[in-house]
């Protein structure tokens, strides 16, 4: 499982996936979430403003990602 760092929270999903280079762009990130091919604390989520706070996982095909705040 790899780590994404926040430097503020809550973060909106798409923007999440689109800055961590998960999606080439937002739009690219919100189609995915639509598709559901995108899950948060194991469940699928459908919700592109989803807000993502730390101790969330974030999965995605089978890379798994947990986010953490930076101190």
């Amino acid at each position: 499982m790899q780590k994404i760092m926040l430097n503020k929270e809550p973060v909106e999903l798409f923007k999440l996936l689109k800055f961590e280079g998960l999606a080439s762009s937002g739009g690219v990130a919100k189609k995915m979430i639509e598709d559901q091919l995108v899950t948060v604390n194991g469940e699928i989520e459908t919700r592109k403003r989803k807000k993502i706070m730390a101790g969330d996982i974030i999965s995605l095909g089978d890379d798994q990602f947990i986010t953490a705040l930076e101190s």
